[in-house]
């Protein structure tokens, strides 16, 4: 019998001999492999945190000490331990195991996450809970070394120094963001991991500062100040809290030995392992971005199971910068560390100089751009849309307030699959609408996108570009770019009983309903809105008019969104219309395929919900 099937909860692993835990650690890469090579899924992070779950599980006593785990995406080890091995297999799937930690899933999950940065200041609160409660536990924050870089992670590490209460951070240094490790914090890292360096600046450092302490406070301060260069590890002292490491993230005998010694610590206290992204499958190890999220894929050959698709819409936004940024010099992008997520890697390969990786700081890169803007340049910000919320408060304050000429690419929008609520990029239309000076607009096929693309850096305020995650429509792509007016839709086809107005991705499925639409009698106008910020008013006033009812179709949230900024227009025309979108809810996990039929987000879904308002008289 497999030693992981023994495991149906944490406290099943307390009673596995510790010489056993290594073979365990391989059945559950085993187990990991197989499954995301069917489901898809984060792979290489998670196969890199196997050891590290273990040991957390075999030492500390979850649920009822808390795991604060950070993004998420290293937590399928986690979900096998805490009862979901035989549920495992619907990773990812509509109705099955989500692919984050998810607390209606599982009392062992504390915290939702899919976001980076959070866990420290999580993990903070429910320690700051435990000890107002008079409770006794231990709360642990596991947090990637590259969601360290992220803002939110060193205001938590701040506000816990001060408090001074029981909690313990581990710092999982795999080297690496979702792509490459960018900025200070990974030379910082990459110091205290050079153990040659390191140990003989230990020994001098220990002579050093042994004479120094003697010779008053202010040789004392100067002390502190040589301490924490010599020893990078010292910044988180100087925080307040105790470190411990670099320790090897792999070696289950030393973590569990370590666990088992910071378990008696008081006050905060930060352990650094150091682990192999993809660790324990060859192809993972040596191409972990892209095996960081990845679909269906051959386990022999780790090549790609996914059927050839039109070239996607992030490529063709890649692409259309290089090509504009060989016309224009002051054109330069920003993203936070999705280089190769966003596209923009085509343009780093050909312009490093004007290409800037931020590391997981949106709000810094969205003021950053804000800079080179009123300096005189063109940023180009590309983020996948869910992050973009991470920046709200920077797009209004810091470039819409100035009315700066940044241009906001908002990759993955509308609904994103498997990867569910936490990534789901359904709220952009309505909270960029809401920023005075902000132009809005969508695409309706790769073609236009290039066309917008054109558009948005001739523009002389800022921009929000939306487009969806995957492949476009196969469409050929013009060789000369057009400049589209702002603020004009484009009326596909001409009917007079019924007016659908769709934005981006909604206007093929909205072409294909007309169709059905046209098969019961029914004649349908369809326009490509092409932007959601400003309307085109006249037009649509025009069709208010001209037809008997008007619907909105957009695959965002109704609640402010495309459809909402319609229904304003028109709140005195008296017309009949009707909002097709997503809910007021948060979205479940699920094919697109799925979701997208059960929101009615589908040319057939269109024609349904259009079919049933219009003879609804």
């Amino acid at each position: 019998m497999a030693i992981l099937e023994k495991v149906d909860k944490p406290a099943d692993l307390k009673m596995i001999k510790k010489e056993l835990l290594p073979k365990l650690a391989e059945e559950i890469r085993t187990k990991i492999i197989d499954t995301v090579s069917h489901t898809g899924g984060h792979l290489a992070s998670s196969l890199g945190a196997v050891e590290l779950t273990i040991a957390l599980h075999y030492i500390f006593h979850a649920p009822q000490d808390k795991i604060v785990w950070d993004v998420g995406h290293q937590t399928y080890a986690h979900k096998l331990l805490t009862g979901r091995r035989n549920k495992f297999q619907t990773l990812r799937q509509y109705g099955g195991l989500s692919g984050f930690p998810k607390p209606d899933e599982s009392e062992n999950d504390t915290f939702v996450v899919g976001h980076a940065s959070t866990s420290i200041s999580a993990a903070l609160g429910m320690a700051v809970a435990r000890d107002l409660r008079q409770e006794n536990y231990k709360v642990i924050a596991v947090v990637g070394d590259g969601s360290m870089t992220g803002g939110l992670a060193f205001e938590a590490l701040n506000n816990a120094g001060h408090l001074h209460r029981d909690l313990i951070v581990i710092l999982n240094d795999n080297e690496m963001f979702i792509s490459r490790k960018i900025g200070a914090f990974a030379g910082y890292l990459t110091k205290i991991i050079t153990g040659g360096l390191y140990k003989k600046l230990t020994r001098k450092a220990e002579r050093f500062l042994t004479r120094m302490s003697v010779m008053g406070v202010r040789l004392t301060t100067i002390a502190k100040r040589v301490k924490v260069l010599l020893f990078p590890g010292m910044f988180f002292e100087e925080m307040g809290f105790a470190y411990l490491g670099p320790f090897e993230g792999h070696d289950l005998n030393r973590l569990t030995e370590i666990f088992e010694t910071v378990k008696g610590m008081t006050g905060p206290v930060c352990i650094h392992v150091v682990t192999k992204k993809g660790k324990g499958y060859k192809p993972a190890e040596k191409e972990p971005t892209r095996f960081h999220g990845i679909g269906e894929f051959n386990i022999i050959t780790g090549e790609s199971e996914a059927k050839d698709e039109a070239i996607s819409y992030t490529e063709i936004f890649g692409k259309t910068m290089v090509r504009l940024a060989r016309e224009n010099d002051k054109i330069v992008g920003v993203t936070a560390a999705m280089s190769d997520g966003t596209g923009l890697n085509y343009f780093a390969a050909e312009f490093p100089g004007r290409f800037f990786d931020v590391g997981i700081a949106e709000g810094h890169a969205v003021v950053f751009a804000g800079g080179l803007a009123a300096s005189g340049l063109k940023p180009v910000v590309s983020i996948y849309s869910t992050f973009m919320q991470r920046a709200y408060d920077q797009v209004i304050h810091d470039i819409a307030l100035q009315n700066l000429p940044v241009v906001f690419i908002l990759d993955r929008a509308g609904l994103v699959g498997e990867d569910g609520p936490t990534h789901h990029g359904v709220f952009d239309l309505s909270f960029m609408r809401t920023a005075p000076n902000m132009v809005v607009m969508s695409p309706k096929d790769e073609n236009e996108l290039q066309h917008m693309m054109h558009t948005a850096i001739a523009h002389k305020g800022p921009v929000a570009l939306r487009y969806p995650r995957g492949p476009g429509l196969g469409i050929k792509l013009d060789k000369e770019f057009k400049k589209i007016a702002i603020g004009k839709a484009e009326v596909l086809v001409e009917g007079d009983d019924v007016a659908i107005l769709a934005i981006g991705a909604m206007v093929y499925p909205a072409l294909e309903a007309a169709k059905l639409l046209l098969k019961d009698k029914i004649k349908a106008t369809v326009v490509n809105a092409c932007f959601v910020k400003p309307l085109d008013g006249d037009l649509i006033r025009l069709l208010a008019k001209k037809v008997k009812c008007l619907v909105t179709v957009e695959e965002n949230v109704i609640t402010g969104g495309f459809g909402s900024a319609v229904t304003e227009l028109l709140s005195r025309e008296g017309l009949r219309l009707k909002n097709i979108g997503l809910p007021d809810k948060f979205i479940e996990h699920g094919s697109m395929k799925i979701l997208r039929e059960k929101y009615g987000l589908t040319g057939a879904g269109i024609y349904r919900i259009t079919k049933e308002f219009v003879n609804n008289k």
